[in-house]
């Protein structure tokens, strides 16, 4: 038998809620950018590609345990750096050893930007679908702040070309993300952009800070004030009241106090009326209790 054991990962192994039941591996290490303020997945781990001997090691072994898994999922901040070529022989690979997958992974927007439209129908017709991106924002002035590395503009173009692809993808947003004061700003400016776009999921994450970023480095220095948890559900309540999209909307990692899920518009007035009845029912204190618990996410 083989040992699972002997497959690569390396430092913190993040993957979304909703690909819980995909198979994971290891392509890239760390993150290309490692510049977003807030972030404290990858303290102290530079960027690197993993040699096609482990992948190939680590796929013999998901082959013996799962010969009929039906999707992969790739680690790493964002796998999805690598240049068109390597993706293209990397789903390959993949589908020598696994050939009803499909492929999801993380991106940057900067990721797509570097790929044409044609070449993103490539990958999809060798079984990349499912993108999950870290837009955080869709606020420029945040973006900024947060050294994202990407303008709102930028968003929107290079998810247009996904669409085009046939590419579905995923976008997350951050509550709390602008500060204390600018919830609002940021809900709203947010909600313009995203409802220009056609996200399978837009899934919603709300900000905990960890003293490995360098945004908790500015709060302890006064450089930075956090959103109150109260605050936040205004915030909340603003971005998904002017969402226009028809996609899944979810609310539902430990950064969330109260997991919600459903699908807009559909479900919008009940998600409304339950951030209230929240806000209404639960002190501050206690989301606040709350939120200093969490340990990782």
């Amino acid at each position: 038998m083989m040992d699972f054991e002997k497959m690569h990962f390396t430092g913190p192994i993040w993957r979304p809620p909703y690909e819980a039941s995909s198979v994971l591996l290891q392509v890239t290490v760390g993150c290309t950018h490692h510049k977003c303020k807030f972030c404290s997945l990858y303290p102290g781990i530079k960027f690197r590609v993993s040699p096609m001997s482990e992948i190939e090691s680590d796929l013999k072994i998901i082959q013996y345990y799962q010969p009929r898994a039906r999707r992969i999922f790739l680690t790493g901040s964002n796998p999805f750096a690598l240049s068109f070529d390597k993706l293209k022989n990397l789903a390959m690979s993949i589908h020598d050893y696994l050939p009803r997958c499909q492929i999801g992974t993380f991106s940057r927007i900067s990721d797509i930007k570097n790929k044409t439209v044609e070449q993103l129908k490539e990958l999809r017709s060798y079984g990349f679908n499912g993108i999950s991106i870290g837009t955080e924002t869709g606020d420029d002035i945040t973006l900024a702040e947060m050294n994202k590395g990407n303008t709102a503009q930028d968003t929107f173009e290079q998810c247009k070309k996904l669409e085009e692809a046939g590419i579905e993808y995923y976008i997350v947003y951050l509550t709390g993300l602008a500060g204390k004061g600018n919830g609002q700003r940021n809900a709203l400016a947010s909600a313009k952009l995203f409802s220009q776009l056609k996200p399978f999921i837009i899934s919603v994450v709300s900000l905990t800070l960890f003293p490995e970023s360098e945004l908790y480095e500015d709060m302890v220095n006064g450089n930075y004030i956090v959103s109150p948890e109260h605050e936040r559900l205004e915030e909340l309540i603003t971005f998904i009241g002017n969402l226009e999209n028809k996609t899944t909307l979810l609310a539902n990692t430990v950064s969330n106090p109260i997991p919600m899920n459903g699908y807009l518009p559909k479900d919008k007035n009940r998600f409304l009326a339950e951030l209230r009845k929240i806000k209404e029912n639960i002190s501050e204190t206690e989301l606040n209790i709350y939120r200093q618990s969490i340990r990782s996410l």
